[in-house]
């Protein structure tokens, strides 16, 4: 899953998970367990740059991981080397929202580092027009995410990955 932050890729990851039968994997959280600290602080100890170094390796090593759904962080699309990982290793779906949408949905979050600016709007507008390229450049199936439930996103990817044969793991009831 790619997407800016807010999209859903963890919340829709984590039950299409489920409905395949699959292991979830969210890389932000295992790149906190490596860190010791959440995401934000390590911003703001070290620096943006320093963390996308961090998730490189550990982008690495998840799209080994053969069996998993695994929700990637909003930026990871922006070194080259995630890039190939993902697109070469698995099949990678795009929730792909309007950073309007986004915005209704983040507007009191205080937990993501990149929205923590005067005019969020203002951010996830350039964030978009930044990784918007870049997301559908990795990604093999584009996924509008608009106003349909988490249940019916789910239920979108799961058939467009059956209608192109994808098998995965046994279906959970």
């Amino acid at each position: 899953m790619v997407g800016l932050p807010g999209s859903g890729k963890s919340t829709v990851g984590r039950h299409l998970a489920r409905k395949l039968g699959l292991a979830f994997v969210d890389s932000d959280n295992r790149i906190e367990q490596r860190l010791g600290c959440s995401i934000r602080e390590f911003f703001e100890l070290e620096g943006e740059q320093r963390f996308r170094d961090i998730e490189v390796d550990e982008i690495a090593a998840l799209t080994q991981i053969a069996g998993c759904v695994l929700s990637t962080g909003g930026g990871s699309v922006l070194r080259a080397e995630n890039r190939e990982h993902l697109r070469g290793r698995c099949k990678v779906v795009y929730l792909r929202s309007s950073p309007d949408e986004l915005y209704r949905r983040l507007r009191h979050d205080r937990n993501r580092p990149l929205l923590q600016v005067a005019d969020p709007l203002t951010k996830l507008r350039d964030l978009y027009a930044e990784r918007d390229p870049l997301y559908r450049e990795t990604a093999h199936y584009v996924i509008e995410t608009g106003r349909p439930s988490v249940a019916m996103l789910v239920n979108m990817i799961a058939m467009q990955l059956e209608l192109a044969g994808h098998r995965m793991g046994t279906p959970s009831s």
